[in-house]
């Protein structure tokens, strides 16, 4: 049965002031709108067992982006993947190269990462490679994960997938940041963490099609499995590489240009008609997903409606709700605002 969005929706209630006992933190002030989608896990304004830390800033730039990570990044040693959706080519809204150049030199030991693609530009690690120059990731080494081939992770608890492929030289990693451009998708609703996690790390040979469900990728899009199932598969393929790297891992999304469509649709992207919200920054899946997009829903209708479409139109929701199930997020979190003293 379609899942509405009058069955998900319920009250959040307001923020109250809470100030962290560090200088740099304290709680958003700002209500959460009664039209909230909160079917993931529930915002609370109290620390407590069990509540998972958010970390917002409303400053989407280097200083706030390295600073938010230096609150997530207990777990992350040794050698350092940062998983980065880098676009197909000329993408007019991929995260700025400054950023991730900041972040990546924040980080000891560390390079981007990368699959290869079911088509476009980076279909082969030739073109890939090619369109990594173009758009500009040239100030550290990219691994293309599964230009060597690839490995299986299994899915603990799956309902569609045992297993799913992913590029082989994720083997070669103790750690991974997840850093992701936030914003709508064409098939997902909404690609965040989970989807930069769930087709992101999958072999471009055979995990993609795994996560896609589908052996022949010539039938026609909308032939392609979709909605609810879709979103379980992209939930199991993120858990199988969450449970690989365990507590080494941390995951950050960045709400700028906030597309209908993902970085993947290249220079197709729909402009966005969305404000920029901000970075958030987490140790947990689940919740860092719950937040973004109450953010989303907590914004006026005439700015939100695009993505909002984009999001229940396809079931995207219903990866928050699966995680859930899933165990893969506490059922309560904090969004912490950072800020100077």
């Amino acid at each position: 049965m379609a899942l509405t969005r009058e069955a998900f929706l319920k009250s959040c209630g307001a923020l109250a002031l809470l100030w962290q006992t560090t200088p740099f933190a304290k709680l958003i002030t700002e209500s959460i709108q009664q039209s909230s989608p909160v079917i993931g896990c529930k915002q609370v304004v109290k620390d407590g067992p069990g509540v998972a830390k958010v970390y917002f800033t409303k400053h989407i730039d280097s200083d706030h982006l390295v600073k938010l990570y230096s609150f997530v990044n207990e777990g992350i040693k040794g050698r350092v993947g940062i998983k980065l959706h880098t676009g197909e080519r000329n993408g007019p809204y991929l995260l700025p190269v400054e950023m991730v150049q900041a972040l990546q030199q924040a980080v000891p030991n560390s390079n981007l990462v990368e699959t290869n693609t079911l088509g476009g530009d980076r279909h082969t690690t030739e073109g890939h490679r090619e369109t990594l120059k173009i758009n500009g990731w040239t100030f550290c080494p990219v691994d293309i994960l599964d230009e060597f081939g690839e490995v299986s992770f299994p899915v603990i608890g799956g309902r569609h997938l045992k297993e799913v492929a992913v590029g082989k030289n994720t083997l070669n990693y103790d750690s991974l940041i997840v850093l992701t451009h936030f914003k709508g998708h064409s098939h997902g609703g909404f690609g965040g963490s989970t989807k930069n996690l769930a087709i992101g790390m999958a072999s471009g040979n055979k995990g993609k099609m795994q996560v896609h469900a589908i052996a022949d990728t010539s039938k026609p899009f909308p032939e392609w499995p979709a909605k609810e199932p879709f979103m379980e598969n992209l939930v199991e393929s993120a858990k199988a590489t969450c449970d690989h790297f365990g507590k080494n891992i941390c995951f950050i999304n960045v709400m700028r240009k906030l597309s209908v469509d993902c970085d993947c649709a290249g220079t197709r992207a729909a402009v966005p008609t969305i404000p920029d919200v901000g970075i958030l920054a987490s140790n947990e899946l689940l919740p860092i997903e719950q937040a973004c997009i109450d953010l989303v829903y907590k914004m006026p209708h005439e700015q939100n409606k695009d993505l909002v479409e984009r999001i229940e139109s396809r079931r995207g929701l219903r990866q928050l709700s699966y995680m859930r199930e899933l165990g893969m997020g506490s059922p309560e979190y904090m969004l912490i605002d950072i800020h100077e003293a």
